[in-house]
Order: structure tokens, then C-alpha cells, then sequence
């Protein structure tokens, strides 16, 4: 290599160290630039604070002043010094050193140096590079950039007076997954609370548009806000439609995180009309009826979503027969509690005797329809009366004592108001708040808790649909964007034998007391016997085409139960087999059992 070519080589590692160095020596000056102009007013108010300490105990007996100037030494030091001057002290400290010291230095000491300078700077120049690299995946649009620069403290400084926010000071915005997150400084004068209630205000100074979801909520440390804009969802670009290997109940928005609710908790379902209840609710039915120790039972008067899952679950949708499901629901409870071994505290569920989640559909529905139900009861005379009857306090029941039995109450509802669309019995049992959109704060105070908006559960602004709070202690508000399960998967999915008591188990348990289910119903409504078997075996003979489940009950004139552990009988007999829509045939060339 030439002399030249060399001095050309050296230049040019010069020019772009230079380069490099001025690039950084800009940035470093602009963060301290931003730095200083967030905590300069810190110090500003830290001073007035010891000038009024100073004021209340001139001699300085209390700790109140002495407190005030150890804040105002913290509120100095957190200020950086200009980066002109920094470069100035830093110059003047190495000269010194180097003149004191170097003299003293041995050439082994010199070698050495050189090293450890070399694998600084190259250790420097990875980590800026992986932090280059790793920061660069978040590129602002138009709109965020507009945002990130009037949320600069320079700009909002000289805009906050006219727009009505005088006395606040926002910090540095960062760009995240899920948006800008902002912190601001409040004076005395101004609380999350109240920043909250200005939203228009700073909506206006910001120029956001209308749609924009705005989040406010108290900082990690008193005196300041935290102020977060959903310019964009962690959940963007997921694919969330629900499959077998997707089961989770959606995704969430700030972190990304598959969210999932697992069995066991009394849920509460709120939202709207079209908020997407029913298709936030339909991964959690699904968990709730698979396997062999789970059943599900949905009571829904409105016969639109009960229908979809009545292949693998009990359906109730006339108010008779919502108050015998929970009849029979608050006797199995009653029965599991009193076998519950010595010493356990939950009900171990087995393929026999599963955990059975009850789903109130339309819980405003059932509270007006299943309240006084006529039903006749047989006196013991023999003859018949026409009684009222109430679902209603078996579901608070159940909703109190149910969990140790493994029979777990959700609760849904359009209309979250306590009385109205949620009993007064039920509201205090639930654990877990699944809450979509909905009409006003005062409904999200429902079902969310009273300390809803203040903590940033701010159901009330949620889009519609398919967006969801998921209140369970564990976890932030933040948003959670639900899986889309479509009708045609619910109907394609499995039969399952429908949970039914309609016999009581054995008790084996020594000394345990056996509880009997008493159905106010006829005497033909008894549990299923032989000749139960020879009636719906006859009627499923005698019709022209297969027939339904639920159709026999209307035929034989037995009660659900019978007909349900009749069919059972026969179909695990391979007298009767079942289509795949769930219909019934007999087996051709086979005698009548019990005939």
C-alpha cells in the first residue's frame, strides 16, 4: 500500500470518526436539553417550598425545613449540566489528571491502557449499535410524530396556559407497542382525577383526533400522571380467529400476551348490545364443556346462543325449565358439600360427578322470567296444586356456596346495574370481571368496582366490537382484544353427553346423609326405569324420521332426565345410534328392550 493511499485510509477513519462523535455530541446535548427543562422546574418549586419552611420555622426546630433542603438538594443534582459545560469540566479534569499523573506512568501501565481503551470504545460501539437495532422497529407514523413532538416539554410548556393546564409539565414521550406513553408533572393544584377530567383540553393542545382512545392514570409516585396514547395495538397483525391450537380468550393489546381464564372462578360478563358478549364468552364455553370431568349448563331464554351448544351441553330456555335445572344444580351442590371429605376444601371433579359451570345468558332476562313460575305440586292427599316457584334464590345459592362443590356461576348481561341486571346476592360473589364495552362510567363502576376509573378501567371508551377489561387482581387495564369464534365452529364441534341428574348417586361415604331429588312434576316424571327405556325406544321406532333429544320429552311424556339416561341406556346398548345433527334412530333388526 502507497503513502498515499494509506493517508487516505487514515482520513478517511477520521472523517467518519468525527462524524460519529458529532452525531452523538448532538444527540447527548438534546437529551440534556430536554432533561433540563423537565426537572429545572423542580428545583424551581423546591425552592419556593424551603423559602415557606424557612417562613414557619425560621430557627429551624422542625424537621419540615431541613426536609425541604435535602429536596432541593436531590432536585439540583437530578439537573444535568449543559452539555457544553459537562465537555468543559471534563476537559479541565483529564488536563489535570493528565499532568499530575501521567509523568509517573510506566510503559507496561501505557500498553495496558491502550487495551482496556480499545475494548471500551469497541464494547461501546456494540451495545449503541444492538440498541440502534433493536429501537429501530418502532418507526412513528405522521400522526405519532405529530404527538411525540407537542408532547415535548418545550411545546407543551408554552401551550399548557392558553389550553386551561397551567401547572402541568409532561416528561419525555416514549413510543411503545402499545402507543405513546407520556408521564406528566402535577402541581398541588392538580390530581390524576382532575388531569382526567381536562381530557378535552388536552386532546385540543395535542390536536388528536376525536376517535383517539386516551388513557390517564396516577403515576408510580405521587405528584405526577401517567398519560397514555393507543395510537396502536401489541394485538396488530394476529391472526384472531380461534382454532383447537389458539384456545386462549384473546390477546393482549400493550404486552402481546395471550390472556386466558382458567376454570374455577365466577365470572361476570357484561357489555353492551354489539359489544361482542356472546363471541368473547364462546372460548370460555368451549373450555367449560371439554373434557370428561367438566359439563356445562346454559340457561338462555333468549334460545339464540343456548341453541348452538345444546350438542354438548344442557340447555334450559323456558323459565320451567331453568327452575329444574337449578333444582337439580343447587341438590347436587347440596349433596357434594355433605360427602366432601374431612379436611378438603374443594369437591375433586371425576367423569361421574364433573365441574359444572352454569351460564346465565341474559341475566336481566332470567331475574324478570324465572322469578314466579307456575307449577303444579302434588299435596299429600294426592292431589295437584299450582304453585309459584323462583329460580332465582337457587343461583344465589350457588353463587355462595357453589365453588367448594366445583359448580361455578357466570354470570352475563347488556345491562350491568346492580338489581336490575345483576341480583344483590350474586354482584358481591363475583372473581373474575370480563367487561366489554359499555353505555356510561357509572356501569363500568359495576361491573369493574368503584375504583374503576380512577385505577385506568375506563370500560365506558373501550371500541366496539371485541374488546375487552379483564378485572381478576392480577392484571393492568389493559385492553384485550378477543378471539372471533363463528357460529359454524361451535355447531361442527363434538357431541357431548349432556350433564343430567336425573338419578342421585350413591353415597359411600360412612355416615353421610343421601340426599333425593323431589321434582314437583306428574308421577311420570320419575327417574328412568325399564319402562322408561321401552317408552322412548318405542317412540324413536314409531317415527317416520329420526327424532330429537328434546323432542321425546314431548312425546313420551317423560321428564328431561328420563329421556336423557333412557337414550343414554340405549345408545351405549347399540339399540339406538346417533346422527351426527344429534338426531336418534333405532338399529334396524333389533327386538325392542323391555319390549
Amino acid at each position: 500500500m502507497s503513502h498515499g493511499q494509506v493517508w487516505r485510509t487514515h482520513r478517511q477513519y477520521a472523517a467518519t470518526a468525527a462524524h460519529w462523535s458529532a452525531d452523538h455530541y448532538r444527540k447527548e446535548t438534546e437529551r440534556r436539553r430536554a432533561l433540563r427543562a423537565e426537572r429545572k422546574p423542580l428545583v424551581r418549586d423546591a425552592r419556593r417550598a424551603l423559602a415557606t419552611a424557612r417562613a414557619i420555622d425560621p430557627e429551624g426546630v422542625t424537621s419540615i425545613r431541613h426536609r425541604a433542603e435535602r429536596e432541593l438538594r436531590t432536585a439540583k443534582r437530578r439537573v444535568p449540566d449543559p452539555m457544553w459545560l459537562f465537555a468543559t469540566k471534563t476537559a479541565a479534569a483529564l488536563g489535570v489528571a493528565g499532568y499530575v499523573w501521567l509523568p509517573h506512568v510506566s510503559t507496561r501501565a501505557w500498553v495496558w491502557s491502550a487495551v482496556a481503551v480499545v475494548a471500551s470504545v469497541t464494547a461501546l460501539s456494540v451495545w449503541i449499535a444492538v440498541r440502534e437495532r433493536d429501537t429501530s422497529g418502532l418507526k412513528p407514523t405522521a400522526e405519532e410524530s405529530a404527538l411525540l413532538k407537542r408532547l415535548q416539554p418545550q411545546h407543551w410548556k408554552e401551550h399548557a396556559e392558553q389550553r386551561g393546564l397551567s401547572g402541568t409539565l409532561t416528561g419525555r414521550p416514549r413510543l411503545t407497542e402499545a402507543g405513546i406513553v407520556c408521564a406528566v408533572r402535577l402541581d398541588g393544584t392538580w390530581t390524576a382525577t382532575k388531569l382526567r377530567a381536562a381530557e378535552d383540553h388536552i386532546r385540543n393542545l395535542l390536536g388528536a383526533r376525536t376517535s383517539l382512545r386516551m388513557q390517564i392514570k396516577a403515576g408510580k409516585q405521587g405528584g405526577w400522571a401517567e398519560l397514555t396514547l393507543r395510537t396502536r395495538s401489541a394485538a396488530d397483525g394476529d391472526d384472531l380467529k380461534w382454532t383447537p391450537e389458539r384456545r386462549s380468550l384473546g390477546i393482549d393489546t400493550v404486552t402481546g400476551e395471550q390472556v386466558t381464564v382458567p376454570l374455577g372462578e365466577r365470572l361476570l360478563i357484561a357489555g353492551r348490545s354489539g359489544a361482542g358478549k356472546s363471541v368473547a364468552s364462546r372460548p370460555l364455553l368451549f373450555d367449560a364443556s371439554e373434557g370428561a370431568t367438566n359439563a356445562l349448563v346454559i340457561i338462555d331464554l333468549k334460545r339464540v346462543e343456548g341453541r348452538l351448544w345444546d350438542h354438548r351441553a344442557r340447555v334450559a330456555s323456558t323459565p320451567r325449565e331453568v327452575v329444574d335445572v337449578v333444582d337439580e344444580l343447587e341438590t347436587e351442590m347440596l349433596e357434594r358439600l355433605a360427602i366432601l371429605p374431612k379436611g378438603q376444601d374443594t369437591w375433586t371433579p371425576t367423569a361421574d360427578r364433573p365441574r359444572i359451570t352454569v351460564v346465565v345468558d341474559e341475566g336481566a332476562e332470567v331475574m324478570t322470567a324465572a322469578d314466579k313460575v307456575p307449577c303444579e305440586s302434588e299435596t299429600a292427599d294426592g292431589k295437584t296444586r299450582t304453585v309459584n316457584r323462583s329460580a332465582l334464590p337457587g343461583l344465589e345459592s350457588i353463587a355462595r356456596m357453589g365453588r367448594a362443590a366445583c359448580i361455578d356461576l357466570w354470570w352475563m348481561t347488556q345491562k350491568p346495574t346492580i338489581g336490575d341486571g345483576i341480583p344483590k346476592q350474586i354482584a358481591p360473589q363475583i372473581g373474575v370481571s370480563i367487561c366489554l364495552a359499555v353505555r356510561t362510567p357509572a356501569e363500568a363502576r359495576v361491573v369493574l368496582g368503584e375504583d374503576a376509573q380512577a385505577k385506568g378501567w375506563n370500560a365506558d371508551e373501550l371500541p366496539v366490537p371485541g374488546v375487552a377489561l379483564i378485572r381478576d387482581g392480577k392484571r393492568k387495564p389493559d385492553p384485550v382484544k378477543v378471539r372471533y369464534m363463528d357460529k359454524s365452529v361451535v355447531i361442527a364441534l363434538p357431541d357431548r353427553t349432556p350433564w343430567s341428574r336425573s338419578v342421585a348417586p350413591t353415597v359411600e361415604a360412612a355416615g353421610a346423609p343421601t340426599l333425593t331429588l323431589v321434582k314437583d312434576t306428574a308421577p311420570e316424571a320419575a327417574p328412568a326405569t325399564d319402562s322408561a327405556v321401552a317408552r322412548v325406544l318405542k317412540a324413536i321406532e314409531t317415527a317416520d324420521e329420526p327424532v330429537a333429544q328434546k323432542d321425546l320429552v314431548t312425546l313420551t311424556g317423560l321428564s328431561k332426565g328420563a329421556v336423557s339416561k333412557a337414550v343414554k341406556t340405549l345408545t351405549t346398548g347399540g339399540t339406538v345410534v346417533r346422527a351426527l345433527d344429534g338426531r336418534l334412530t333405532a338399529t334396524r333388526g333389533d327386538e325392542p328392550a323391555a319390549a
